[in-house]
C-alpha cells in the first residue's frame, strides 16, 4: 500500500521562513558596530501597557539564534522558552512599558516613544548601541528634539540619540527585531495575567487586553478600570462610528 504523501507544513509559527542577521550585518559594512533591534506590542489594545523590547547584539560576534520568530506567530510555550535563550545571547536587552494613564496623557506615540526610552535606559547601563532597527515605516523611538553639535555635554532630552533606521516587516525578516517582539511580548502577557487576578471580569488572562467582542461587552457591563485607555472607544458602539476603530490599529 503507497503511504499518503505528506502534507505541508504550514508557514506560521515554528514552520515559518527564520529571520536571519543579513540586514543587521549590513549595517557593520558601513561602520556600525553594536545595534539594537527594537519592536513594540500592545499598541493595539484597549487595557495595560504599551511595551518596548530592545535587543542589543554586537554586528562582529554576533551568531544565529535557532527558534526565533516574530512573537505573534509563536506559542505562548515557545514564546517563554525562548526568553532565556535570547537573554544569554545578547550583548544586552531591554524592556520598557508605558501605562494605560500615560497613553491618555501623551498619545500612542509619546507613550511609546516613553517606553522606548525606558528600553534604551536599560540597554545603556551596559553599553550604548550605536544604531537601532526599529520595525515600521515611523520613527517614534527618538526624542522630539535631538541633539545638535551646539549642545552642551550632557545637554540633551534623554532617550536614544543613537541613529534609528525604520523597516517594515523587521519583525518577521530580522532576528534582532524578532527577538526583541519575543521579550516584549512575554513580558507585557505576564502583566495582564497578573491585572486578570483583580480584574476577572475582562477576559485579560485570554485576551491580553485587545479588543474582542467579550471584552468591550464587558466593558459595558462593568465599566472601565484605571487599567483602561480612557481616551479610547471602549464598550461597544455602532459599526458607523470608524473613527476610533483606526486610532487603535497596531501591534
Amino acid at each position: 500500500m503507497t503511504a499518503a504523501p505528506a502534507r505541508p507544513r504550514p508557514k506560521t509559527g515554528a514552520g515559518s521562513k527564520a529571520p536571519t542577521l543579513r540586514h543587521e550585518r549590513s549595517f557593520a559594512a558601513v561602520g556600525h558596530r553594536v545595534l539594537a533591534g527594537c519592536d513594540e506590542v500592545g499598541r493595539g489594545a484597549l487595557a495595560g501597557p504599551v511595551s518596548v523590547g530592545l535587543v542589543a547584539v554586537d554586528l562582529a560576534t554576533v551568531r544565529s539564534l535557532k527558534g526565533v520568530r516574530d512573537s505573534k506567530l509563536l506559542s505562548e510555550k515557545d514564546r517563554e522558552m525562548l526568553v532565556p535563550q535570547i537573554k544569554k545571547w545578547a550583548r544586552s536587552w531591554g524592556v520598557g512599558h508605558a501605562s494605560a494613564a500615560e497613553i491618555d496623557l501623551h498619545g500612542i506615540m509619546g507613550a511609546l516613544r516613553l517606553a522606548g526610552t525606558r528600553a534604551w535606559d536599560q540597554i545603556r547601563a551596559d553599553l550604548t548601541p550605536d544604531v537601532v532597527l526599529l520595525d515600521g515605516n515611523y520613527n517614534w523611538l527618538s526624542p522630539a528634539r535631538q541633539a545638535s553639535l551646539f549642545d552642551l555635554p550632557g545637554n540633551d532630552d534623554g532617550g536614544c540619540q543613537a541613529p534609528v533606521h525604520t523597516k517594515i516587516k523587521a519583525d518577521m525578516t530580522c532576528l534582532s527585531v524578532a527577538a526583541a517582539s519575543v521579550l516584549a511580548k512575554v513580558e507585557r502577557d505576564t502583566m495582564m495575567v497578573d491585572y486578570a487576578m483583580t480584574h476577572p471580569q475582562y477576559g485579560w488572562e485570554v485576551n491580553k487586553g485587545y479588543a474582542t467582542v467579550s471584552h468591550r461587552l464587558a466593558i459595558d457591563e462593568h465599566g472601565p478600570t484605571p487599567l483602561h485607555r480612557m481616551s479610547w472607544q471602549l464598550g461597544s458602539r455602532p459599526e458607523a462610528d470608524t473613527r476610533d476603530r483606526e486610532s487603535v490599529v497596531g501591534g
